[in-house]
């Protein structure tokens, strides 16, 4: 699939400020609010764009804590395990990846004593590894094919 200069200047756009009108995207690429509705229309078509957003400050909600878990489910326990990661609501992202571990997980956390429950909560069904982020340097960002 490829993206034209347009496109990936209204998706750098976007995700630099996921709330600019259709006006202000148009000011910002010389096309029509008509024409920069139509674009966007035909990047969700295409699967492009999957939907729009709001970055939540989870600090300014008692979240002071995040924390990288590695989780390597027993032998047998691979889907419950996973299940168990759904259904946390602390847990903000988590990748099904190769490698030792089976799951790479993010939690955002108000204390330490949060986290031993959580991980108390699959203790039976697999091993954990878990790093507290000190400081995220990159935030997610768009990939390098865009501006």
């Amino acid at each position: 699939m490829t993206l034209d200069d347009t496109d990936r200047r209204l998706l750098s756009l976007l995700a630099e400020n996921g709330r600019l009108s259709l006006k202000e995207l148009a000011a910002a690429t010389a096309l029509s609010s008509p024409s920069v509705a139509e674009r966007l229309r035909k990047l969700e078509e295409r699967g492009v764009i999957d939907g729009f957003t709001i970055d939540v400050n989870a600090r300014t909600l008692g979240y002071t804590l995040q924390a990288i878990v590695r989780v390597r489910p027993m032998p047998g326990q691979l889907h419950i395990v996973e299940r168990l990661i759904q259904e946390m609501p602390q847990c903000v992202e988590c990748d099904k990846v190769t490698g030792d571990d089976c799951f790479i997980a993010r939690l955002h956390l108000r204390s330490m004593e949060e986290l031993d429950t959580l991980l108390d909560g699959i203790a039976e069904r697999a091993q954990t590894n878990t790093s507290i982020v000190k400081s995220t340097p990159v935030k997610r960002r768009l990939p390098a094919f865009l501006p």
